[in-house]
């Protein structure tokens, strides 16, 4: 028998978008953001009407985000847990991330050995798909989900120079985390751009856009440690209304050009977001040069 192909992430969070602009209309998002609990236990009840998602609560779940966990019985009764201390926009990105395992991953989850306790997702996997394929398509299933990019592309063009204030109402429009939003700019802007994610003078990771990218603009920070240049904001740790906005930094701060870089304190979390926006296109970066870190390259 002829194995069925593996579902698309992307290709599936569109099926949803589509429907849910029918029903709720094209300008949905100007009333709110997804309700995805309830998508997840209507959706699933009616695709699946024998194996449905029967609940989704917050439990104190030690280490992880999200769970997607089923039961022991047939027909599978599903569930997704989201840990309980998260905030409301970090928990729209888990319950979604769970709900992409379920729609995409749960015949793999019920049947291999690995997943016997169903899927247990670190806050590394639901915010960066850390862990293998399968947690970067949650992701990707996930940020398409509660971001369509019909929908983004209105509020910032592909071209266009961002700010914090703009992707600020970006995450509030979407109900997620500026991280989250950042992330899905990145995707498709045409720009070239870059966001690094440190803590105490170092990068955590980075992603760039693919623009930025083909120039040869990235950091690789899953096997190196990348300390911070001496006059990031970051490192300075003067978060003044001025690095929110932008300030220009001269060639050889952080690469072999001037960058316009923006950075945000998250005391919350711990970590600064510094987003860093090249001036032009700049030179093409050699194909044939690659990457390892899929944190530090954009995906297609």
């Amino acid at each position: 028998m002829k194995a069925t192909p593996p579902l698309k992430p992307r290709a599936e969070a569109n099926k949803l978008t589509t429907m849910m602009d029918v029903v709720l209309g094209g300008d949905r998002f100007d009333v709110g953001p997804v309700d995805v609990e309830r998508l997840a236990i209507e959706y699933s009840s009616s695709t699946s009407p024998s194996s449905p998602i029967h609940e989704v609560v917050g439990k104190k779940i030690t280490g992880c985000a999200g769970a997607l966990i089923f039961s022991k019985t047939l027909p599978r009764q599903w569930g997704i847990y989201y840990d309980e201390s998260q905030s409301e926009t970090r928990r729209r990105f888990t319950v979604a991330h769970e709900l992409g395992h379920y729609v995409l991953h749960r015949q793999r989850i019920e049947s291999e050995e690995q997943y016997k306790d169903g899927i247990f997702c670190s806050e590394d996997s639901v915010i960066r798909g850390a862990g293998g394929d399968i947690e970067s398509e949650a992701d990707q299933f996930a940020a398409t989900l509660l971001m369509p990019l019909h929908d983004f592309r209105r509020q910032i063009s592909a071209k266009e120079q961002v700010d914090f204030e703009k992707l600020g109402k970006i995450a509030k429009r979407y109900g997620v985390s500026l991280t989250a939003a950042v992330l899905r700019w990145l995707e498709y802007s045409e720009t070239r751009a870059m966001l690094v994610v440190s803590n105490e003078g170092f990068a955590l990771w980075a992603k760039s856009s693919e623009a930025a990218f083909r120039s040869g603009r990235f950091l690789r920070t899953r096997n190196d440690v990348y300390e911070l240049p001496a006059q990031a904001v970051a490192t300075r740790g003067e978060y003044t209304e001025e690095a929110l906005f932008g300030i220009h930094q001269r060639s050889g701060v952080w690469f072999d050009e001037p960058v316009f870089e923006m950075c945000l304190r998250s005391d919350k979390y711990d970590q600064e977001l510094t987003i860093l926006q090249f001036q032009d296109l700049g030179p093409k970066f050699q194909d044939e040069e690659s990457v390892e870190d899929v944190f530090d390259r954009f995906q297609s």
